[in-house]
């Protein structure tokens, strides 16, 4: 995966020109990257490193304008991996439009933040680009690549901070919906430390299918560990279906993780009102 770092020194000549010019790619090309994000500008030489996050950190910002011209001095960086450009995902779905934020329905594969490489994948700027009217979009909390279900988005970095705030709180009920292989009892409390950090989730059966031999269950987190439900409904026998991590064919797995979060309540730090959110089932997993 090639990368591209060039220092400043004429101010007339515009970003997607010298980017042609450093990389040999067609104007085309540098201007169908540049929408995707793997362009930024900076003002020391330093190559980004923001690993999976997304964040404008350290005087990087992303640099989307192909007829943009830089500074003397700053540095232009251009992370190209025409894989990832060229990966596409299903659409996100308007679940709640609230003003300040809103709910949205993220699918399988879409991501919760981007990298360097890009962020085209990524729910907050596919909302950016096609949720009117458009607004900024900040990310409140996530999903796996490979969960579906419910994300909140912010649009104004104060609500962004409030309503992140009743996360780190524990202040919002977060419910998921999970298919497991076998038949699942009707309720299990697991608390098994992840990374040496207390993890706590419920989980409850909600219907067992005989003829496939798996469980949709209901699963409460109290914590937020990095793939705890995925963890412990694994550790206690119950693998998710299509999990290529954990599950019994990890890595061979055909199905789609059967891991979708279906339900958020809180009190709106906004307006003080209580609000709840919670998908059809038209969005749970199905017995096969």
């Amino acid at each position: 995966m090639p990368e591209f770092h060039l220092s400043i020194t004429d101010a007339s000549i515009p970003a997607a020109q010298l980017l042609k010019e450093l990389s040999g790619l067609s104007k085309q090309q540098i201007k169908q990257a540049m929408k995707h994000g793997p362009v930024w500008v900076s003002k020391d030489t330093h190559n980004l490193n923001v690993g999976s996050g997304d964040s404008q950190t350290s005087g990087y910002k992303r640099l989307r304008r192909a007829d943009k011209l830089l500074k003397v001095g700053q540095h232009l960086h251009f992370y190209y991996d025409a894989e990832i450009l060229n990966l596409k995902v299903s659409n996100a779905v308007l679940i709640a439009d609230e003003g300040d934020y809103s709910v949205w329905y993220k699918p399988y594969g879409m991501l919760s933040q981007g990298s360097k490489w890009g962020d085209h994948c990524t729910i907050n700027r596919w909302v950016e680009q096609n949720h009117l009217p458009q607004r900024p979009a900040f990310i409140v909390n996530r999903l796996d690549r490979a969960a579906q279900g419910l994300m909140l988005i912010a649009h104004t970095k104060s609500a962004a901070s409030a309503l992140s705030s009743l996360f780190a709180k524990r202040a919002i009920n977060k419910q998921y919906t999970a298919l497991v292989a076998g038949q699942f009892p009707t309720l299990l409390q697991l608390d098994t430390p992840i990374d040496e950090k207390k993890a706590s989730s419920t989980a409850r059966l909600l219907t067992f299918n005989p003829v496939a031999k798996q469980s949709l269950v209901n699963v409460e987190i109290a914590t937020g560990r990095k793939h705890q439900i995925r963890k412990h409904l694994s550790g206690a026998g119950f693998p998710i279906v299509g999990d290529r991590l954990y599950g019994p064919n990890t890595g061979r797995s055909m199905v789609d993780l059967c891991l979708v979060s279906t339900y958020l309540a809180f009190q709106c730090p906004i307006t003080g009102i209580d609000k709840s959110y919670r998908l059809k089932d038209d969005y749970l997993p199905q017995f096969g």
